[in-house]
């Protein structure tokens, strides 16, 4: 993409959604770290089906140190990898209370010493949580990324690279939301429906897929 698409892009995405959301339910930056765990290899709503019973059990550092791991793969146990998950959500638990007087570290370096937290999970918490400019790269992301020709990568990280590089700074703080969002329900893994996407007009993606005949209709 050519900088002036690349900006008409995101101002394209923007206008159709100002103030973009994490489709993740949360009410603290604690439960958003353990929701964003919770999701790897996991679907928003499947998380979002689980989170509410265990939240209500365990608000904050400390009471899911005292609900313990047992307990926390129970509340889990719709979820993928749950016993994986459970076992990195409570010793995660055990280090922010011991690390961090139970809070979210507001910083890279601590946010990825936490178990089952990576460079993904760390730039999303920084993003929604502290606000700063940060693109977490899943798979939708990456695919939006190579598909359009906005960020061509072979790695997650190239991707991200790329991306922070070409996004126009208006834009850097929600993009992460407007490009995932654009990821799950528009520029989908299969067929894309470029028929119907806003941005099809800066897009490289060729053939652009066309509508099907029940939707032509």
């Amino acid at each position: 993409m050519t900088p002036q698409q690349i900006e008409h892009f995101f101002a394209t995405l923007a206008a159709a959604l100002p103030e973009p959301q994490t489709e993740l339910l949360y009410d603290s930056p604690f439960e958003l770290l353990v929701a964003v765990v919770l999701s790897a290899q996991a679907t928003d709503a499947g998380v979002n089906k689980a989170t509410p019973g265990l939240f209500a059990a365990a608000p904050d550092a400390a009471s899911m140190v005292a609900l313990g791991e047992d307990n926390i793969r129970y509340l889990i146990r719709t979820i993928g990898l749950f016993n994986t998950k459970a076992k990195n959500v409570a010793a995660l638990a055990q280090i922010l209370v011991r690390d961090h007087g139970g809070a979210v570290p507001h910083d890279r370096e601590a946010l990825e010493a936490l178990p089952g937290v990576g460079r993904k999970t760390a730039n999303v918490v920084l993003n929604i949580a502290f606000g700063e400019e940060t693109c977490a790269v899943d798979t939708h992301i990456f695919r939006v990324g190579n598909r359009t020709g906005l960020a061509p990568g072979k790695t997650p990280r190239a991707v991200e690279d790329r991306l922070m590089a070409v996004i126009p700074p208006a834009y850097r703080r929600h993009a992460h939301h407007w490009l995932i969002l654009h990821g799950r329900y528009t520029c989908i893994a299969r067929k894309p429906q470029c028929w119907r996407c806003p941005v099809a007009v800066d897009c490289a993606f060729e053939p652009k897929t066309p509508a099907p005949a029940t939707a032509a209709k």
